[in-house]
């Protein structure tokens, strides 16, 4: 492994990329359509909107019901996170090797800070919590990805620049936030994204391991 990192810091989305959450997220859309409208939406439209804000799906989908649906979802969801959400097998050990290697890192999620923090905790990631990584979170930001508000707020908070600084995700908005915040991007596949879309967004590097992303990041 090389000692200089090729990105002096690096930031992370969460779902899908540190924390495997979207079985969880899929069936909370599932529940919440089916209760409310009386069906199943499709599947790969829902992983599509994994990396954008709930609501902001809700709203574009069904606007008379989307606070129905979206109260719905967050109930389902915060009674079997513990049930559903995994841990992607490696991740603690990149962000020890970050660590060790000075690195600073940080998250940026459209996620709900008490639903982030959940996340993180049941998966032990938390551990780099108030340390190493800095938390973005649904709240922190008035626009949200693919706006770059959250990225450059992740950014100011390690004390870098965005020259700097490379984001890592599993969407196509993530990429897109990425380029709209000057940022490298890296994309993994491991997550909601389907690899030929996020391939087409034109990330810097494409990982389909954490082996990979390790040596994209540490070198």
């Amino acid at each position: 492994m090389s000692s200089l990192p090729r990105w002096p810091y690096v930031v992370f989305d969460l779902d899908g990329t540190l924390v495997d959450t979207i079985g969880l997220i899929v069936e909370s859309y599932q529940h919440a359509f089916t209760t409310v409208l009386g069906a199943p939406e499709d599947e790969v439209l829902i992983r599509s909107w994994i990396g954008q804000p709930l609501i902001r799906a809700f709203r574009e989908h069904s606007p008379a019901r989307a606070d129905e649906l979206f109260a719905t979802y967050i109930e389902w969801n915060h009674a079997n996170t513990e049930r559903l959400v995994r841990r992607y097998a490696g991740v603690d050990l990149l962000l020890s090797d970050l660590t060790a290697a000075g690195v600073p890192f940080a998250a940026a999620t459209s996620k709900l800070r008490g639903a982030a923090e959940n996340a993180l905790r049941l998966t032990g990631l938390d551990a780099y919590l108030g340390g190493p990584m800095a938390l973005v979170t649904l709240e922190d930001t008035a626009e949200h990805k693919p706006d770059p508000a959250p990225l450059l707020l992740a950014v100011e908070r390690l004390g870098g620049t965005p020259s700097e600084t490379v984001y890592v995700g599993d969407a196509v908005v993530d990429v897109q936030a990425a380029r709209r915040a000057g940022m490298a991007a890296v994309a993994v596949t491991w997550g909601a994204g389907a690899r030929t879309d996020v391939v087409a967004s034109g990330p810097d590097v494409v990982a389909d391991t954490v082996d990979e992303l390790r040596d994209a990041l540490l070198g």
